[in-house]
């Protein structure tokens, strides 16, 4: 009877702890507050680039930003168009190049907090390239992707309550597991999302790119370009857990009449 009843309050819960993805209509777990992850994502940021070296080339951080800007301008209009203007409540949104040659990657911690390492930059190719990538690693973001992982982690951890209940519970558990949600865990800044969540933000970010006056055809003839990197060998850091070559062209190209119709 016992563990009845404790199987209902845990699916009430869980029923409870919903939200809905923007753009999709997904609905995800969401036992954190906004509030908290972003909260945490800030501070984690800023030892991101505290410990990292960042770029001195004055094209590329302004490429960065440039896109960056003008993918949070349609972001921001796409949120106040469907009422949803409260779920950007905190953020406070940045753009960073960090030098390193070897990580081809780029990120987007909860809060609007981008980061693009300079190896990812040649394979981005212009300006279009990095608004695919921009649009991708934002839509992240927007998705809350970071804090469904938290949730989803909680969970797989027996720490089935709020983010700060949980803290009391088992602090340097639950400290762990927001690190690596918010992508600063042992590999910092180098966050792994499931296949679906990357389906997702490519959905997602193509929206976000054709608002901020880009073209969508442009997407899947980056990740041709992204993918010829593994050469049947490891994939980069930025594919590993990404969909296959294949499907993702598909899907993206399947996109693109839907993006197109939020284009300027």
């Amino acid at each position: 009877m016992i563990k009845k009843l404790t199987i209902i309050l845990i699916g009430f819960l869980l029923f409870q702890s919903c939200a809905t993805v923007p753009v999709t209509g997904r609905r995800q777990l969401s036992l954190v507050s906004n509030s908290e992850i972003i909260a945490e994502s800030a501070a984690q940021y800023k030892t991101v680039l505290s410990q990292s070296k960042l770029s001195t080339n004055a094209q590329q951080v302004e490429l960065v930003k440039k896109v960056g800007n003008k993918i949070k301008t349609a972001v921001e209009s796409y949120m106040q168009s469907k009422g949803l203007s409260s779920q950007l409540e905190g953020f406070v949104w940045e753009f960073n190049v960090i030098q390193d040659d070897k990580t081809v990657n780029a990120w987007c911690m909860p809060g609007g907090k981008v980061a693009f390492y300079t190896a990812i930059l040649p394979i981005c190719k212009d300006e279009d390239g990095v608004a695919v990538v921009m649009g991708h690693e934002v839509a992240h973001a927007i998705a809350n992707h970071g804090r469904e992982r938290m949730s989803q982690s909680m969970i797989e951890n027996g720490l089935l309550s709020s983010l700060g209940a949980a803290m009391g519970q088992n602090p340097s558990q639950t400290s762990q597991l927001l690190l690596q949600a918010v992508g600063a865990g042992a590999n910092i800044g180098l966050l792994k999302f499931s296949r679906d969540d990357e389906s997702e933000a490519d959905h997602i970010g193509l929206i976000f790119l054709a608002m901020a006056g880009y073209d969508p055809n442009t997407a899947p003839k980056f990740w041709e370009r992204m993918s010829s990197l593994s050469g049947g060998q490891q994939p980069p850091e930025f594919l590993s857990t990404h969909p296959s070559h294949e499907t993702r062209i598909k899907d993206l190209q399947g996109w693109i009449p839907e993006a197109l119709s939020y284009k300027k």
